[in-house]
């Protein structure tokens, strides 16, 4: 959907990316409106003195259908529901419906790189920023991982490279979009509340490659038999990623190590990670990922490894908080899914006393068993999730319920032995306690710091 001036446009939502297509569209000279669900008294002040700058209509408490009686586009924000009425109304009547992907496509200059999956997207997005960089590459970083595509148009400031956090919920209206480099890391179930099946949230995750043609590259995780199979839905060269040796970023216990053809050149090179952040297994996977995307893009080996050595991942992501008294304690609030917390029980040393629970994203738990049966030892449950893990999981491992985090840490404390592992990694959204993951995550980490604390005070060490 390519705008035109004087068009009438009505903007769904007023979060970040709601801002950026306010300001896009304005800039472009279409009439634009909101619709936002939020009560006015919750808006920002600025944001409000903004629309009010720009002329910008604005209705709040809820969408009505005269609002959008009339409009010839309408963009709704990612986190807005594809099945609101008044979408339905809207393009009944004839009114488009398009994403920021839809947007942007076609007004980009310079190569574009997507990056999608159910996990590791942040870190092989923001590892791939850093390892261009380090190859001298002025770079945009956005898309899901927290700065809007459509600010990057507003701005391209000389920037030579563009890469993107791509969530389903995007790649849903992406339109036309194509990304030169399309990265799909891994598939498990996430988001079902709003895709209602595993089927269409592979379906929107396979849009990645929708548009691309024999030019482009698209880079896949082998381990995956999902991500393997939407491999065939693309016209680009296909590389792969993984543990198997009939890879081009081939995992090993050390690192990543590569082999093909890079612009032109054949190459066989070793990436050491021993001595970096991302030594784990789940980070080496990530660092592969992104090692290919980079030199499919130029960046040399010596300035991979320095963006290698440097990088330091996303917070609550199996960051490790503390040791006490023999027992580590481990956040990974960002695990908002079953595949990530069965990756991250993979990745502990010895039995882990998990921390789970949350907000339901319509997640089948009984997928956590073999990973539960195999590596916890006890179950610690949180929020409004933590009856339906307790139903799928609680025949395999002890079970208890913590009314907080705090809580939480506690009973995890007192279960965990010598040489264990606690792991927050809930598997659930956090949006029934907390405002994010965040939050989650720093919640955790300081109810450890209090704990540690606390067991120094009783044991009679100076503080």
């Amino acid at each position: 959907m390519q705008p035109a001036k004087d068009i009438r446009a009505v903007v769904v939502g007023l979060g970040a990316s709601g801002l950026a297509a306010v300001r896009f569209l304005h800039g472009l000279g279409a009439r634009v409106s909101v619709s936002e669900s939020r009560p006015e008294t919750r808006i920002a002040g600025d944001n409000l003195a903004l629309l009010r700058r720009l002329g910008v209509a604005l209705e709040t408490g809820g969408h009505t259908t005269g609002f959008f009686a009339g409009a010839e586009l309408v963009v709704p924000s990612p986190g807005v529901p594809l099945d609101l009425p008044v979408l339905k109304y809207a393009a009944a009547q004839g009114a488009a419906i398009a994403g920021e992907l839809a947007l942007a496509a076609g007004r980009i200059r310079v190569p574009v790189v997507g990056v999608t999956g159910s996990n590791g997207k942040t870190t092989v997005t923001s590892l791939l920023g850093d390892l261009l960089r380090a190859g001298g590459r002025r770079v945009f970083v956005g898309g899901n991982i927290g700065t809007p595509l459509l600010n990057y148009l507003q701005d391209p400031g000389g920037i030579e490279v563009v890469v993107l956090e791509l969530s389903s919920f995007q790649l849903e209206l992406s339109g036309t979009f194509r990304p030169d480099v399309a990265l799909f890391l891994n598939l498990s179930p996430d988001h079902l509340d709003r895709h209602g099946s595993m089927e269409r949230y592979g379906a929107a995750k396979r849009r990645i490659f929708a548009n691309q043609g024999p030019g482009d590259i698209a880079i896949v995780g082998a381990d995956d038999p999902l991500v393997m199979a939407a491999a065939v839905t693309t016209a680009g060269t296909v590389l792969r990623f993984g543990r198997s040796p009939r890879v081009e970023a081939r995992v090993t216990e050390s690192g990543v190590s590569l082999t093909g053809s890079f612009a032109g050149e054949k190459v066989n090179e070793t990436y050491d990670l021993r001595k970096t952040r991302l030594a784990s297994a789940v980070n080496r996977l990530n660092a592969a990922a992104a090692i290919l995307a980079a030199r499919s893009l130029g960046c040399r080996p010596g300035s991979c490894r320095t963006g290698l050595a440097g990088y330091t991942p996303p917070g609550h992501r199996m960051a490790v908080v503390a040791e006490i008294d023999g027992v580590l304690f481990v956040d990974d609030s960002k695990g908002t899914n079953t595949g990530a917390v069965a990756a991250a029980l993979a990745s502990c040393r010895g039995p882990v006393v998990l921390i789970g629970g949350g907000r339901d994203k319509g997640s089948d738990f009984t997928l956590l068993r073999p990973a539960v049966e195999r590596h916890v030892r006890r179950l610690v449950l949180i929020g409004e999730a933590a009856d339906a893990m307790a139903a799928a999981l609680g025949s395999l491992v002890p079970v208890s319920r913590a009314d907080s985090m705090e809580d939480a840490v506690s009973r995890a404390a007192a279960a965990a032995r010598p040489g264990d592992t606690v792991l927050l990694s809930p598997g659930c959204a956090s949006f029934d306690m907390f405002t994010g993951y965040a939050e989650r995550g720093r919640i955790f980490q300081q109810a450890v710091a209090d704990l540690r604390r606390t067991l120094r005070v009783a044991s009679g060490e100076r503080l």
